[in-house]
Protein backbone atom coordinates (compact mmCIF):
# COMPACT_ATOMS: atom_id res chain seq x y z
CA UNK A 1 0.00 0.00 0.00
CA UNK A 2 1.35 3.39 -1.14
CA UNK A 3 -0.37 6.42 1.17
CA UNK A 4 0.24 10.35 0.30
CA UNK A 5 0.34 12.11 4.04
CA UNK A 6 0.31 15.65 3.86
CA UNK A 7 2.82 17.94 4.95
CA UNK A 8 3.49 18.81 8.07
CA UNK A 9 4.86 22.05 9.12
CA UNK A 10 8.30 21.59 10.69
CA UNK A 11 8.81 22.96 14.24
CA UNK A 12 10.32 26.16 12.58
CA UNK A 13 7.84 26.58 10.18
CA UNK A 14 5.08 25.89 13.12
CA UNK A 15 7.02 28.43 15.14
CA UNK A 16 6.55 30.66 12.79
CA UNK A 17 2.97 30.63 12.62
CA UNK A 18 2.83 30.66 16.21
CA UNK A 19 4.50 34.09 16.32
CA UNK A 20 2.24 35.14 13.77
CA UNK A 21 -0.98 34.43 15.39
CA UNK A 22 0.26 36.39 18.72
CA UNK A 23 1.64 39.59 16.83
CA UNK A 24 -1.56 39.80 15.11
CA UNK A 25 -3.09 39.25 18.78
CA UNK A 26 -0.93 41.99 19.90
CA UNK A 27 -2.36 44.57 17.26
CA UNK A 28 -6.15 43.40 17.66
CA UNK A 29 -6.31 43.63 21.66
CA UNK A 30 -5.03 45.54 23.69
CA UNK A 31 -3.24 44.22 26.69
CA UNK A 32 -6.15 44.64 29.01
CA UNK A 33 -8.72 43.26 26.46
CA UNK A 34 -6.46 39.77 26.20
CA UNK A 35 -6.79 39.55 30.03
CA UNK A 36 -10.27 39.34 30.37
CA UNK A 37 -11.90 36.16 29.60
CA UNK A 38 -14.57 37.36 27.10
CA UNK A 39 -17.65 39.45 27.21
CA UNK A 40 -21.60 38.42 26.69
CA UNK A 41 -24.26 39.20 24.42
CA UNK A 42 -24.97 41.55 21.35
CA UNK A 43 -23.75 44.76 21.90
CA UNK A 44 -25.25 48.08 20.10
CA UNK A 45 -23.90 48.62 17.06
CA UNK A 46 -22.34 45.30 16.40
CA UNK A 47 -24.53 42.97 17.47
CA UNK A 48 -21.71 40.77 18.66
CA UNK A 49 -19.73 40.01 21.29
CA UNK A 50 -16.90 42.45 21.44
CA UNK A 51 -14.07 39.92 22.21
CA UNK A 52 -15.72 37.61 19.12
CA UNK A 53 -15.08 40.21 16.91
CA UNK A 54 -11.49 40.83 17.89
CA UNK A 55 -10.80 37.03 17.41
CA UNK A 56 -12.57 37.31 14.00
CA UNK A 57 -10.17 39.81 13.19
CA UNK A 58 -6.99 38.05 14.20
CA UNK A 59 -8.06 34.64 12.30
CA UNK A 60 -8.66 36.81 9.30
CA UNK A 61 -5.01 38.15 9.86
CA UNK A 62 -3.57 34.48 10.33
CA UNK A 63 -4.89 33.11 7.44
CA UNK A 64 -4.64 35.75 4.98
CA UNK A 65 -8.68 36.10 4.58
CA UNK A 66 -10.13 39.25 3.67
CA UNK A 67 -12.61 38.26 6.79
CA UNK A 68 -13.74 35.49 9.08
CA UNK A 69 -16.38 34.45 11.11
CA UNK A 70 -16.43 32.24 14.21
CA UNK A 71 -19.83 30.12 13.97
CA UNK A 72 -21.57 27.27 16.42
CA UNK A 73 -21.66 23.62 15.21
CA UNK A 74 -17.72 23.07 14.99
CA UNK A 75 -16.39 22.22 11.66
CA UNK A 76 -19.56 20.63 10.04
CA UNK A 77 -21.51 23.90 11.28
CA UNK A 78 -18.59 25.76 9.40
CA UNK A 79 -18.81 23.60 6.13
CA UNK A 80 -22.59 23.89 6.11
CA UNK A 81 -22.88 27.88 6.67
CA UNK A 82 -20.04 27.97 3.98
CA UNK A 83 -22.04 25.57 1.38
CA UNK A 84 -25.38 28.12 2.18
CA UNK A 85 -23.83 30.87 1.51
CA UNK A 86 -22.55 29.79 -2.04
CA UNK A 87 -25.15 27.82 -3.61
CA UNK A 88 -28.80 27.88 -3.49
CA UNK A 89 -31.08 24.81 -2.31
CA UNK A 90 -31.32 22.05 -5.29
CA UNK A 91 -27.87 23.60 -6.59
CA UNK A 92 -25.64 20.63 -8.41
CA UNK A 93 -22.22 20.65 -6.50
CA UNK A 94 -18.82 19.45 -7.62
CA UNK A 95 -17.20 16.94 -5.73
CA UNK A 96 -14.49 14.77 -5.22
CA UNK A 97 -15.35 10.61 -6.48
CA UNK A 98 -14.66 9.69 -3.15
CA UNK A 99 -17.14 8.85 -0.17
CA UNK A 100 -18.24 12.22 1.06
CA UNK A 101 -17.65 12.67 4.84
CA UNK A 102 -20.64 11.73 6.76
CA UNK A 103 -21.78 15.24 8.18
CA UNK A 104 -21.13 16.65 5.02
CA UNK A 105 -23.47 14.62 3.46
CA UNK A 106 -26.01 15.81 5.82
CA UNK A 107 -25.91 19.19 4.68
CA UNK A 108 -25.75 18.25 0.86
CA UNK A 109 -29.04 16.03 1.78
CA UNK A 110 -30.68 19.02 3.62
CA UNK A 111 -30.37 21.47 0.98
CA UNK A 112 -31.63 19.12 -1.48
CA UNK A 113 -27.69 19.62 -3.35
CA UNK A 114 -27.16 17.05 -6.24
CA UNK A 115 -23.45 15.70 -7.27
CA UNK A 116 -21.84 15.58 -9.87
CA UNK A 117 -18.30 14.10 -9.53
CA UNK A 118 -14.13 13.58 -10.61
CA UNK A 119 -11.28 12.14 -9.95
CA UNK A 120 -8.95 15.35 -8.22
CA UNK A 121 -6.02 13.16 -8.50
CA UNK A 122 -6.44 13.27 -12.45
CA UNK A 123 -6.54 16.52 -14.07
CA UNK A 124 -8.34 14.62 -17.18
CA UNK A 125 -10.78 13.91 -15.20
CA UNK A 126 -11.49 17.04 -13.60
CA UNK A 127 -11.48 18.82 -16.98
CA UNK A 128 -14.06 16.50 -18.30
CA UNK A 129 -16.51 16.22 -15.54
CA UNK A 130 -16.49 20.30 -15.79
CA UNK A 131 -17.07 20.64 -18.90
CA UNK A 132 -19.78 17.80 -19.39
CA UNK A 133 -21.60 19.67 -16.95
CA UNK A 134 -20.86 23.23 -17.13
CA UNK A 135 -23.90 24.67 -16.69
CA UNK A 136 -25.29 22.66 -14.15
CA UNK A 137 -22.83 23.31 -11.07
CA UNK A 138 -23.33 25.94 -9.52
CA UNK A 139 -20.34 25.31 -6.61
CA UNK A 140 -17.35 23.30 -5.84
CA UNK A 141 -16.30 21.25 -2.22
CA UNK A 142 -13.00 19.78 -2.13
CA UNK A 143 -11.90 18.45 1.05
CA UNK A 144 -8.03 18.91 2.22
CA UNK A 145 -7.38 15.45 4.17
CA UNK A 146 -8.05 12.50 2.44
CA UNK A 147 -10.55 10.51 1.97
CA UNK A 148 -9.57 7.79 0.13
CA UNK A 149 -6.26 5.58 0.80
CA UNK A 150 -4.62 6.18 -2.83
CA UNK A 151 -5.77 10.19 -2.86
CA UNK A 152 -2.54 12.39 -3.90
CA UNK A 153 -3.65 15.45 -4.72
CA UNK A 154 -2.65 18.56 -4.34
CA UNK A 155 -5.44 21.35 -2.97
CA UNK A 156 -3.48 24.44 -4.62
CA UNK A 157 -3.53 22.58 -7.74
CA UNK A 158 -7.09 21.05 -7.72
CA UNK A 159 -8.15 24.73 -7.33
CA UNK A 160 -6.38 26.00 -9.81
CA UNK A 161 -8.17 23.10 -12.31
CA UNK A 162 -11.53 23.62 -11.07
CA UNK A 163 -11.02 27.61 -11.63
CA UNK A 164 -9.72 27.30 -15.37
CA UNK A 165 -12.12 24.91 -15.88
CA UNK A 166 -15.33 26.77 -14.30
CA UNK A 167 -14.24 30.00 -13.75
CA UNK A 168 -15.90 32.13 -10.54
CA UNK A 169 -17.97 29.10 -9.41
CA UNK A 170 -17.46 29.59 -5.83
CA UNK A 171 -14.90 26.98 -4.35
CA UNK A 172 -15.19 25.71 -0.67
CA UNK A 173 -13.05 24.07 0.89
CA UNK A 174 -13.02 21.42 4.19
CA UNK A 175 -9.76 21.87 5.84
CA UNK A 176 -10.32 20.02 9.09
CA UNK A 177 -7.40 17.93 10.22
CA UNK A 178 -5.62 20.78 7.57
CA UNK A 179 -5.26 24.02 9.07
CA UNK A 180 -1.98 25.47 11.16
CA UNK A 181 -0.23 22.16 10.02
CA UNK A 182 -0.20 22.71 6.29
CA UNK A 183 1.98 25.96 5.13
CA UNK A 184 -1.80 27.25 3.21
CA UNK A 185 -5.01 26.33 3.65
CA UNK A 186 -8.00 26.72 0.90
CA UNK A 187 -8.72 30.67 0.91
CA UNK A 188 -5.07 30.94 0.63
CA UNK A 189 -4.75 28.88 -2.12
CA UNK A 190 -7.55 30.32 -4.29
CA UNK A 191 -10.88 29.06 -2.66
CA UNK A 192 -13.57 31.64 -1.93
CA UNK A 193 -14.29 30.22 1.50
CA UNK A 194 -12.24 28.20 4.18
CA UNK A 195 -13.82 26.35 6.71
CA UNK A 196 -12.45 24.33 9.92
CA UNK A 197 -13.51 23.02 13.07
CA UNK A 198 -11.64 24.96 16.52
CA UNK A 199 -11.68 21.87 18.28
CA UNK A 200 -9.59 20.46 15.75
CA UNK A 201 -6.35 23.60 16.69
CA UNK A 202 -7.11 23.07 20.67
CA UNK A 203 -9.92 25.11 21.03
CA UNK A 204 -13.33 24.36 22.23
CA UNK A 205 -15.56 22.34 20.85
CA UNK A 206 -18.56 23.52 19.19
CA UNK A 207 -16.99 26.43 17.58
CA UNK A 208 -16.12 26.54 14.11
CA UNK A 209 -14.46 29.53 11.78
CA UNK A 210 -15.57 30.23 7.61
CA UNK A 211 -12.72 32.63 6.20
CA UNK A 212 -12.60 34.20 2.67
CA UNK A 213 -14.13 36.45 1.23
CA UNK A 214 -15.58 39.63 2.89
CA UNK A 215 -19.11 39.47 0.60
CA UNK A 216 -19.42 35.94 1.43
CA UNK A 217 -18.79 36.08 5.29
CA UNK A 218 -21.02 39.44 5.73
CA UNK A 219 -23.39 37.00 4.11
CA UNK A 220 -23.10 34.33 6.60
CA UNK A 221 -22.64 36.80 9.85
CA UNK A 222 -26.20 38.22 8.49
CA UNK A 223 -27.44 35.02 9.46
CA UNK A 224 -26.46 34.67 12.70
CA UNK A 225 -28.09 37.66 13.58
CA UNK A 226 -29.71 36.13 16.92
CA UNK A 227 -27.92 36.21 20.76
CA UNK A 228 -28.44 32.32 20.80
CA UNK A 229 -26.29 32.22 17.41
CA UNK A 230 -23.14 34.27 18.39
CA UNK A 231 -20.11 32.39 19.69
CA UNK A 232 -19.68 34.87 22.48
CA UNK A 233 -16.65 36.29 23.64
CA UNK A 234 -15.54 33.50 26.35
CA UNK A 235 -15.69 31.21 23.63
CA UNK A 236 -13.51 33.20 20.95
CA UNK A 237 -10.69 33.48 23.24
CA UNK A 238 -10.54 29.66 23.74
CA UNK A 239 -10.62 29.49 20.24
CA UNK A 240 -7.65 31.94 20.03
CA UNK A 241 -5.86 30.70 22.95
CA UNK A 242 -6.07 27.38 21.10
CA UNK A 243 -4.78 28.49 17.79
CA UNK A 244 -1.65 30.14 19.56
CA UNK A 245 -0.22 26.64 20.97
CA UNK A 246 -1.56 24.26 17.83
CA UNK A 247 0.29 24.89 15.23
CA UNK A 248 3.80 23.69 17.25
CA UNK A 249 2.09 20.84 19.02
CA UNK A 250 0.45 19.58 15.80
CA UNK A 251 3.56 19.98 14.19
CA UNK A 252 5.55 17.70 16.61
CA UNK A 253 2.34 15.12 16.27
CA UNK A 254 3.40 15.02 12.02
CA UNK A 255 6.92 14.64 12.76
CA UNK A 256 6.56 11.54 15.51
CA UNK A 257 4.23 9.92 13.30
CA UNK A 258 7.03 9.81 10.84
CA UNK A 259 9.06 8.73 13.35
CA UNK A 260 7.32 5.74 14.64
CA UNK A 261 6.34 4.72 11.36
CA UNK A 262 10.27 4.65 10.29
CA UNK A 263 11.33 2.72 13.43
CA UNK A 264 8.56 0.11 12.52
CA UNK A 265 9.64 -0.45 9.06
CA UNK A 266 13.26 -0.73 10.35
CA UNK A 267 11.89 -3.91 12.60
CA UNK A 268 11.93 -2.62 15.97
CA UNK A 269 8.87 -5.02 16.84
CA UNK A 270 7.76 -8.26 15.87
CA UNK A 271 5.02 -9.27 14.25
CA UNK A 272 4.46 -5.69 12.49
CA UNK A 273 4.70 -5.79 8.91
CA UNK A 274 4.44 -2.71 7.84
CA UNK A 275 3.54 0.65 9.05
CA UNK A 276 2.32 3.48 7.15
CA UNK A 277 1.75 7.34 7.35
CA UNK A 278 -1.76 8.81 6.26
CA UNK A 279 -4.34 11.11 6.74
CA UNK A 280 -7.07 9.25 7.95
CA UNK A 281 -8.79 12.52 8.42
CA UNK A 282 -6.27 13.41 11.06
CA UNK A 283 -2.65 12.61 10.31
CA UNK A 284 -2.23 8.96 11.80
CA UNK A 285 -0.05 6.20 11.89
CA UNK A 286 -1.62 2.51 10.39
CA UNK A 287 0.17 -0.85 11.52
CA UNK A 288 -0.12 -4.02 9.61
CA UNK A 289 0.41 -6.94 11.65
CA UNK A 290 1.67 -10.04 9.94
CA UNK A 291 -1.79 -12.09 11.03
CA UNK A 292 -5.12 -11.15 11.80
CA UNK A 293 -4.81 -10.15 15.26
CA UNK A 294 -6.03 -6.46 15.00
CA UNK A 295 -9.15 -6.92 17.09
CA UNK A 296 -7.37 -8.72 20.17
CA UNK A 297 -4.77 -5.43 20.08
CA UNK A 298 -7.62 -3.09 20.31
CA UNK A 299 -9.28 -4.81 23.11
CA UNK A 300 -6.23 -4.78 25.49
CA UNK A 301 -4.70 -1.39 24.31
CA UNK A 302 -7.08 0.77 27.13
CA UNK A 303 -5.29 -1.40 29.42
CA UNK A 304 -2.14 -0.10 28.51
CA UNK A 305 -2.50 3.46 28.75
CA UNK A 306 -3.77 4.09 25.17
CA UNK A 307 -7.28 5.84 24.50
CA UNK A 308 -10.01 3.47 22.87
CA UNK A 309 -11.92 6.24 21.06
CA UNK A 310 -11.44 10.07 19.31
CA UNK A 311 -13.00 12.83 21.41
CA UNK A 312 -12.26 15.35 18.18
CA UNK A 313 -9.19 13.52 16.42
CA UNK A 314 -6.43 16.11 18.08
CA UNK A 315 -8.22 18.12 20.22
CA UNK A 316 -7.48 19.85 23.44
CA UNK A 317 -8.66 16.58 25.98
CA UNK A 318 -6.42 14.25 24.27
CA UNK A 319 -2.82 13.91 25.02
CA UNK A 320 -2.11 9.90 25.09
CA UNK A 321 -2.31 7.64 22.29
CA UNK A 322 -5.62 6.42 20.29
CA UNK A 323 -5.02 3.13 19.45
CA UNK A 324 -8.14 2.42 16.95
CA UNK A 325 -9.72 0.63 14.37
CA UNK A 326 -8.81 1.73 10.71
CA UNK A 327 -11.17 4.15 8.71
CA UNK A 328 -14.53 3.39 7.36
CA UNK A 329 -12.76 4.72 3.81
CA UNK A 330 -9.67 2.73 4.37
CA UNK A 331 -11.81 -0.60 5.18
CA UNK A 332 -14.21 -0.51 2.09
CA UNK A 333 -10.61 -0.32 -0.37
CA UNK A 334 -9.89 -3.43 1.41
CA UNK A 335 -12.05 -5.19 4.17
CA UNK A 336 -9.40 -7.61 5.00
CA UNK A 337 -7.33 -4.47 6.10
CA UNK A 338 -9.72 -3.99 9.74
CA UNK A 339 -8.71 -7.51 10.97
CA UNK A 340 -4.82 -6.87 10.64
CA UNK A 341 -4.60 -3.36 10.49
CA UNK A 342 -5.14 -0.83 13.20
CA UNK A 343 -4.78 3.24 13.20
CA UNK A 344 -2.76 4.97 15.83
CA UNK A 345 -2.78 8.51 16.38
CA UNK A 346 -0.22 9.46 18.68
CA UNK A 347 -1.48 12.95 20.17
CA UNK A 348 0.88 14.56 22.23
CA UNK A 349 3.28 11.19 22.76
CA UNK A 350 6.41 10.39 21.78
CA UNK A 351 7.43 7.44 19.75
CA UNK A 352 9.10 5.49 22.30
CA UNK A 353 5.56 5.75 24.30
CA UNK A 354 3.96 4.56 21.37
CA UNK A 355 6.14 1.44 20.62
CA UNK A 356 6.15 0.20 23.76
CA UNK A 357 2.45 0.35 24.42
CA UNK A 358 2.29 -1.63 21.32
CA UNK A 359 5.44 -4.05 22.32
CA UNK A 360 3.38 -4.52 25.47
CA UNK A 361 0.07 -5.42 23.34
CA UNK A 362 1.96 -7.79 20.40
CA UNK A 363 3.28 -9.24 24.21
CA UNK A 364 0.44 -9.74 25.88
CA UNK A 365 -1.75 -11.30 22.58
CA UNK A 366 0.63 -13.75 21.66
CA UNK A 367 1.75 -14.68 25.15
CA UNK A 368 -2.07 -15.46 25.54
Amino acid sequence: MKTYPLYSRTFEEARDLQFKVVDATSRAFTGEELLDLGDLGVHKGTNRPLQTIRVERVFAEVFDAEDAVLVRGAGTGALRWAIVACVEPGATVLVHDAPVYPTTQVTLDTMGCKTVMADFNDDSSIAAVCAGHRQQIAGVLIQHSRQKPDDSYELGHVIGQVRAALGDAPIVTDDNYAATKVMAIGNQLGADLATFSCFKVLGPEGVGVVLGKKELVEKIRSMQYSGGSQVQGHEAVEALRGLVYAPVALSITGATCHEVARRLNDGELEHVRAAYVANAESKAVLVEFDEDVADEVLALAPSHGAAPHPVGCESRYEFVPMFYRISATFRAKDPAWQRRMIRINVMRSGPDTVIRILRELLAAVYAG
